[in-house]
């Protein structure tokens, strides 16, 4: 039952992140296989490095948004740096777990319930934010006359605290079901921090399967919906209508992002199947699949507005370059309105 607990679809990051090597033995234990210094202090420098590496990215991309009403008042940008905070919250944090895992095997239970919660927060907030910036493309295409007065600055904000309580429903309902099912002392005892662990009861399991069907399944049909309107309005126009390419292709990095995110849910049940096979590598297992599902995603975000924006890109390299406090007196580029296509 408990092995089943650990490879279900809803699994929050911490199994892939604190589970370096550990398995569970009968009874409930913890089993910790050592990973060889050499191996241990290589495996935390590269997760440290790319962690600094794209947090001085995206604190560049946030400083550069900040700093010039232009894009602070554009929901397509307020939606962009909403996901880039998303992505560096939880890449801060997943990282930040690997390399403790190495040094605490257990922490208080009230300390991991934290941490699974806003890791599982991070985690289901990107595909949400992904279908939005997907919508926004789409209206901004297919509805450009109307495009200002449906897409405002404060609906933005709306839909952003809307997708922030959507969220933030899951990982709360774990957290009153463990409250109301598990003995007030288990949040002061120490234990091995995973979702598995920590939210137990059965219920859980089946709540979580349902919520993830049904929103991933919305998302998909959303970014499928999007593309498919984005491309019809593509062979209307003009074939060299450079902003419905543009449009298109941004949704297509959306349903990769997507596909990646996916990752985070069926990975688990795979990372188990390969331990399984191969028990030697274990631990270089683990490894992998924590760059595939917590590294790599967490590059396409700066990819997709930070470099192929072209308005943005040219704010983001004079900071770059040093010159931020000329970029301020630059005047932005001029805002092409699209035609709308019949």
């Amino acid at each position: 039952m408990r092995m089943m607990m650990m490879s279900n679809s809803s699994l929050s990051p911490m199994e892939l992140l604190t589970g370096n090597g550990s398995s569970m033995q009968p009874g409930g234990a913890v089993a910790f296989p050592k990973d060889s210094f050499t191996n241990a202090m290589t495996k935390n420098i590269v997760a440290m490095l790319v962690w600094l590496v794209l947090n001085v990215i995206n604190g560049t991309m946030v400083y550069t948004f900040m700093k010039h009403r232009v894009f602070y008042e554009d929901p397509r940008y307020i939606m962009f740096i909403c996901m880039v905070v998303n992505d560096a919250m939880q890449l801060s944090l997943v990282t930040t777990l690997y390399v403790v895992s190495y040094i605490f095997r257990q922490i208080h239970a009230s300390v991991c319930c934290i941490l699974v919660m806003t890791a599982v927060l991070t985690t289901r907030s990107t595909p949400l934010i992904l279908a939005g910036m997907s919508v926004e493309r789409y209206l901004s295409i297919c509805y450009p006359m109307h495009y200002g007065h449906i897409c405002t600055v404060r609906r933005t904000f709306i839909l952003i605290w809307v997708i922030l309580l959507l969220t933030a429903a899951p990982p709360l309902t774990d957290l009153f079901i463990t409250l109301a099912k598990e003995p007030p002392e288990f949040f002061s005892s120490s234990m091995f921090c995973d979702h598995s662990l920590l939210f137990r009861d059965r219920s859980i399991y089946y709540k979580n399967c349902v919520f993830d069907g049904s929103y991933l399944s919305f998302v998909a049909l959303t970014l499928l919906y999007t593309y498919c309107k984005i491309m019809m309005a593509a062979q209307a126009a003009s074939t060299t209508l450079a902003s419905v390419k543009r449009a298109r292709n941004t949704v297509l990095l959306h349903g990769a992002q997507l596909m990646l995110c996916l990752l985070a849910f069926v990975v688990p049940s795979l990372q188990a199947s390969l331990i399984t096979q191969f028990p030697h590598l274990s631990l270089e297992i683990r490894y992998v699949f924590f760059l595939l599902v917590y590294i790599i995603p967490r590059f396409l975000s700066p990819i997709i507005y930070g470099f192929r924006d072209e308005n943005f890109r040219r704010y983001w390299i004079r900071y770059l370059t040093c010159r931020a406090g000329r970029a301020g007196r630059v005047r932005p580029l001029p805002i092409k309105v699209t035609p709308k296509v019949k």
